[in-house]
């Protein structure tokens, strides 16, 4: 990325109104779409006084069309932080790119992991576990009470189409951008085209809500992080992304991000939205979900193949494919016995 930083140390200092400042930096795994860097100032005067743990939050060298600019991505983090969501608190945002060569914004540094694999395998009793996904489906109530009109998120635009259809035209979309066919992603948009559900609420959803996505400190939900695909949809898109078997990293009994129950995460939502959880919808929006994280795999390996960002992980990203298509393939054909 190319920090710099004199500049960083600078814009800091400005934002805390303090005489002298020191920052060390280092980058943050994870973040495939985004950079991550955690930051460690020593602020010596001034109202924040002390020593501060922040991110650095900026673009990768290269992204994804969908992915929301990093101004507007603060501005969705801030909305979140007023509705009551668990969110890091945004600091500072930067558009000046001689500072780090891109627009970046600075929050808190948040206590946990969101390291699924971790979290999967986490020694939780069942009765934590199901706190822990009533949390989660609490979270998600808040979020979708956000009036964007109302919240500073007027660069969000109500789309034209239902959520399902439009997300079932935008996939199609991507796929025909891509070089090799992909007939197994296609059957399956294809056959969520025909079992599309009828009258749907839109509403602003996280439209990333995930584990992976979601920082745990020992069995308390500390913060929900990544908002760059943030936009209008179905509410249950955001449930079944998260209840998605790509997302339980192989802890396949718990349905809900490989956490916890289903059932307690839509339990919890219903009592929180007051809205009513149809369980055939849901099970299409987590069909929906193995789609979109094949098509997202693939956008990603191009990105490699491409030369726009060398990169092993992405590289290898595109060759979990076959597992989404195996999950699409057994889940629909659970539906189709039904």
């Amino acid at each position: 990325m190319g920090l710099d930083a004199q500049r960083l140390t600078e814009f800091i200092r400005r934002c805390t109104g303090a005489g002298s400042v020191s920052v060390t930096s280092r980058q943050l795994g994870g973040g495939a779409i985004q950079e991550n860097y955690a930051l460690d100032a020593v602020i010596d005067d001034g109202p924040m006084r002390g020593s501060h743990a922040w991110v650095l939050r900026t673009d990768a060298p290269s992204g994804v069309a969908v992915s929301r600019t990093r101004e507007e991505e603060f501005a969705l983090l801030s909305a979140a932080r007023d509705a009551g969501v668990t969110v890091p608190q945004p600091l500072w945002l930067c558009t000046d790119t001689a500072v780090a060569g891109r627009p970046f914004y600075i929050m808190e540094r948040l206590s946990g992991t969101a390291d699924g694999r971790r979290l999967v395998q986490s020694d939780w009793s069942p009765a934590q576990r199901s706190a822990i996904v009533a949390a989660l489906g609490g979270e998600l109530a808040r979020i979708h009470r956000i009036a964007p009109a109302a919240s500073g998120l007027a660069f969000l635009e109500p789309p034209a189409a239902p959520p399902a259809a439009r997300r079932i035209a935008q996939y199609r979309a991507y796929l025909d951008e891509l070089t090799d066919p992909q007939p197994v992603l296609e059957w399956g948009l294809r056959w969520l085209e025909l079992h599309a559900p009828g009258h749907e609420e839109t509403v602003l959803c996280h439209c990333d809500f995930r584990t992976g996505n979601i920082m745990i400190d020992g069995d308390r939900v500390t913060g929900i992080l990544d908002w760059e695909f943030a936009d209008y949809s179905s509410p249950l898109e955001d449930l079944g992304w998260l209840c998605a078997r790509c997302w339980r990293f192989g802890a396949d009994e718990f349905e809900a991000g490989g956490i916890g129950g289903k059932d307690d995460l839509v339990n919890a939502y219903q009592r929180e939205s007051g809205r009513t959880v149809g369980p055939d919808e849901l099970t299409w929006w987590q069909i929906m979900a193995e789609v979109r994280w094949g098509v997202i795999a693939l956008q990603q390996a191009a990105r490699h193949l491409s030369g726009g960002e060398t990169s092993l992980e992405l590289a290898l990203t595109g060759y979990m494919v076959p597992e989404m298509e195996m999950n699409l393939i057994k889940a629909i054909t659970r539906m189709e016995r039904q």
